[in-house]
């Protein structure tokens, strides 16, 4: 019995030591660093306390990417999830060529982020506006990532491109798990396919949402390949009367931040990321699992 549980710690430990070494340790340094005013070049860095997060409060640029962080993770969880559900709803019919149609969705999550910004900056900047141009459409005639107020919802949609289908796999092997059986018998009581899919594949599917909430929930909270190589942060607005940039969101604002040579205070936006995050996710979670005992 001995034996047994020296070889299980000899087998775990060397993946707890790069747990610690890569996760723990540098999580509480940060915390440190996010008390000092370290600029990132000297060596030596003042203890602060809490004031660079005081200061953050009255930043507007970092209030302004938290505000559209948590707008542009609404849209993607809405987006991403009614998109991929209903591409699940199609590779698991009895349509023709289902499964080219499941590898074809799955594709675009394989295209990394950065790629995937400078393929979507071509097609919005330069194929879309020609086609406004050669068809005198109005609407196309600019590209939507140069208007503050349809920048955001772009870039959800162009999230949704590219991660609907990963979702959608959670969501076909959660529909093939359910017996056709059950709707079999639906069918034959005369319930329409819409009934169907609300009255019976919707909750026991529960435990499928609840994983694809929190996953599309976390990743879109820290969004910023895409961002960068997409938007650059751009166009300019204004937030409080003072310049901001319309579509930096909050991974970007820190990365921003810490380029400046203000290390202390990106460190501090990335604890207060890190917090905001983990209390979402939990709530989440939490209401998604009371949820699924409801059902």
């Amino acid at each position: 019995m001995k034996q047994n549980r020296m070889v299980n710690i000899l087998f775990v430990a060397p993946c707890i030591f790069a747990f610690v070494m890569i996760i723990i340790i540098p999580f509480f340094f940060g915390l440190y660093f996010s008390m000092t005013d370290w600029n990132g070049i000297n060596n030596a860095a003042n203890f602060v306390g809490f004031n660079n997060f005081r200061n953050l409060l009255s930043t507007p640029d970092f209030l302004y990417s938290f505000l559209i962080t948590i707008a542009y993770t609404i849209l993607s969880i809405v987006f991403v999830n009614i998109v991929s559900f209903t591409l699940a709803l199609i590779v698991t019919s009895k349509l023709r060529r289902r499964n080219f149609y499941r590898a074809g969705f799955f594709v675009p999550y394989l295209i990394g982020g950065i790629v995937l910004g400078y393929i979507w900056q071509f097609l919005l900047n330069n194929i879309l506006v020609g086609i406004g141009n050669s068809l005198a459409i109005t609407a196309l005639q600019t590209s939507f990532l140069s208007l503050p107020n349809s920048v955001i919802w772009t870039m959800a949609v162009v999230n949704t491109w590219q991660y609907a289908g990963y979702i959608m796999l959670i969501y076909v092997a959660s529909i093939q798990s359910i017996p056709a059986s059950l709707m079999e018998a639906a069918s034959v009581d005369g319930a329409s396919y819409v009934s169907r899919v609300f009255h019976i594949l919707i909750p026991m599917m529960a435990n499928a949402f609840t994983i694809s909430l929190f996953l599309t929930l976390t990743t879109s909270f820290k969004q910023f390949d895409m961002n960068l190589t997409l938007t650059n942060g751009g166009p300019a607005t204004r937030f409080l009367d003072v310049p901001v940039k319309a579509s930096q969101l909050l991974a970007m604002n820190i990365f921003s931040t810490a380029t400046a040579n203000r290390m202390a205070e990106a460190q501090a936006k990335a604890v207060v990321l890190f917090i905001a995050l983990l209390v979402v996710s939990l709530l989440q979670v939490s209401i998604n699992k009371k949820k699924e005992v409801e059902m």
